[in-house]
Order: structure tokens, then sequence, then C-alpha cells
């Protein structure tokens, strides 16, 4: 039965799951879902005024969506001949995290692991000036940040105007340093031991769509650590995660171990409706036949990196699954199954970013084809469902 969306996000609150998983394409209407739900959460007063993230809603809710990002902007000053800056807008949301919390280290070495160690971000932390006595005062402002690529020997480039990927990792790894400090202080089960009690009347992280513009190494890199960051949670914080992405789905759907996910979809009336989807029946997705197809395309082009070994582990669990195997390796083929174990299990469990592993090598590469064509061949459901989806 179709709904509002209003309907819908009263649908989420009505939940008692931890974490809740949506998949809609883009312009369904998740950024506005969103919303909705922060509204229902805490409601803005009559005549309130300003960004929307204000303390009262922050102390229930935290969320990341379009808006977010739009806190950001590029000042290239072309006119001025001057280096780019990315500027943040003066709001509540960054002032909690840069200057209440101090965690623009952690936002840098986060933003490193995703992108480049020798990228590096610069904020404006301080500068000098005088109170209205003539004393010299330090001020905190953090309104804008530089990038430039350290070379080593205290060489360095200018400053950079990263790509529109860096940028959104930049922007998401300031979100998930904050998401990871309030999930480690509400892990502390007495509210008079923990280091901060800012955080005590959360309740809600609702997070839309933060994959925009990464690419498919990146984009796995980032569900992985969500999935770890969720899982790490035991305060009763209650997750919600939507997203355009069918693979960005599949990663986090697996790594957070969900039993069912959701379909949010919009009728030409403008109502809506949340179809549930129950364990096997997330095959319909079609994000297990994007998978297959964007290994298949690697290893045509030869381009097999190390995350398709995740990929590929991720297509086994779901055929094991299905099938009513209580591994994922008992269809692995018999003479190989050995070595194609310890592979995958070596590929799948490498963290993909900080670790320097070299490309895998033809026999493994080989062995991902092998393995596909195991799985395509034995179990036929695969092929009948590219004929029937």
């Amino acid at each position: 039965m179709s709904k509002t969306l209003t309907e819908v996000a009263e649908e989420l609150k009505a939940s008692d799951k931890k974490t809740q998983l949506i998949y809609a394409f883009n312009g369904t209407g998740k950024t506005r879902l969103s919303r909705e739900f922060k509204e229902l959460i805490s409601p803005k007063n009559a005549g309130e005024e300003g960004d929307d993230e204000t303390e009262p809603t922050r102390n229930k809710i935290l969320y990341y969506n379009a808006f977010t990002e739009d806190l950001f902007y590029w000042d290239n000053d072309l006119q001025g001949d001057s280096e780019p800056k990315l500027k943040i807008q003066p709001n509540s949301f960054t002032n909690w995290i840069l200057k209440e919390q101090g965690q623009d280290q952690n936002i840098i070495a986060n933003f490193q692991r995703y992108a480049n160690d020798k990228l590096t971000p610069r904020f404006n932390q301080e500068y000098k000036t005088e109170d209205k006595d003539g004393n010299e005062v330090t001020i905190k402002e953090f309104s804008e940040v530089t990038f430039s690529l350290e070379r080593g020997d205290n060489d360095q480039s200018g400053n950079l105007k990263i790509s529109k990927g860096e940028e959104s990792n930049f922007i998401w790894s300031i979100f998930y340093t904050l998401l990871d400090q309030v999930i480690t202080i509400l892990n502390v089960a007495e509210p008079g031991e923990r280091e901060s009690n800012q955080f005590d009347q959360l309740e809600y992280v609702f997070i839309d769509d933060p994959v925009s513009s990464l690419d498919e190494n990146h984009l796995i890199e980032l569900a992985i650590d969500l999935a770890e960051l969720i899982r790490s949670s035991e305060s009763g914080l209650k997750f919600i995660v939507s997203t355009h992405n069918p693979l960005f789905y599949n990663v986090l759907y697996n790594g957070i171990k969900a039993k069912n996910g959701y379909i949010l979809k919009r009728y030409e009336d403008g109502t809506f409706d949340m179809e549930g989807k129950q364990g096997d029946s997330n095959k319909s997705f079609s994000y297990h036949l994007y998978i297959k197809r964007l290994i298949e395309q690697a290893i045509e082009k030869n381009e097999v990196q190390r995350y398709h070994f995740t990929l590929l582990r991720n297509l086994y669990e779901k055929a094991a699954n299905f099938l009513g195997y209580p591994q994922w390796s008992d269809l692995l083929p018999e003479n190989k199954q050995s070595y194609s174990r310890l592979v995958m299990n070596f590929y799948s469990h490498r963290t993909l970013s900080n670790e320097e592993v070299a490309e895998p090598t033809e026999p493994e590469k080989q062995t991902v084809k092998l393995l596909l064509d195991h799985l395509k061949d034995e179990y036929g459901f695969w092929k009948q469902e590219e004929q029937h989806g």
C-alpha cells in the first residue's frame, strides 16, 4: 500500500532493528526521506532559522546526506591568482567536529587512508588577535582547508584542487571520524564514566549515499569500514543507511550480516512504498548480477585487483546461502579447495587501504576466472536469473 514519505519515516522509526538498509534509484527521494526522518525525531521549532544541525537535533540524530557535502565549496579566486581552497561554511555541524571535538588530525589520517598518504589536508586552524583589553588571544577558525602533495625531504607541491572523488572522501572522513568517536564514547555503559555526556541522548544515525563519485575500490573500503563501525556499536544506537549503489548495498549488507533489506519506491502519484526484502529475496535486487559483471569485465581486461576477491567471495556466500550449504567453501571445486580458500581468505580479509600488497599474480588472476566459471557452470540458477531477470 502506498504511503507518504512521512509515513515511510514513521515506519523506520517504529522498527526495533539496529540497522535498516535501504536501496533506491537516484531521484526516488532518499535525501528527502532523511530530512523527513530528522524532522520526525527532532522537529524544528517554528520560526527557527539557520541550518538544521542545531544542538537539539544533534542530541537525538546525526545524519549525512547531500546537504552535508554542500557545506563545502571551492574558492578558486582565479581573478586574484591565488591557490585553490576548500571553504567550509560556518555551521554547527563542522564547528562541533573540528572546534569542540578537536578531531582534525584524525580526519586527516582517515582521509589519507582512503585517498593517498602523500595528499595532505591543512586546516586554517587558528589566528592571533587582541581582545577588547588589548590582550593577545588565539581564535580557532577551521573555515577552509588546502591540499598539497608531500614528496618527502620537506618538499611539497603547491595547493591543489583535488578530484571530486577525493573531495567526497574528505567530507566522508569528517563524518566518519565523528561517528567513530561517538560510538566509542557511547559504548561505555555507565554515563558517569563517559568522557563526554553530550551524546547521551543520541538515538539515530541516518546516512544517505556517502558514495557519490567514488571508484569501486574506495567504495568497497568505505562499505567495509562502515559495517565494522556499525557492528562495534553496543549502546542501542540505531542506524539507517540508504543508497542508490548496488555494489555498496551488497558489501554493506554482507558486512553487517543483515537478514533483510528494503527497496524504496516512488509511484507516479507522488506516494511511496518501502518493500521489504527478506533473506534470499534480496537476490531479486540484481546487485549480485552487477557484481558478477564487474568481475567478468575485470577478467576480460586482465585488470583483476585485490577487491575482486572480496566480491567473488560475496557471490559464493550468497550462492551457498541460497542452496542451503552451511559454508560458502562447500561450493569450491574439490581439487582446488585448499588453494582457493587460502587465496580468497587472504584477499577478503586484508585491510584494503594501508597495506602495501602487490597486485595479484597471473595464477591468482586465473583463479578468479576459474572460481567464477565454476560458480556459473555448476550452479545453473545464476544463468536462469540472467535469462529471466
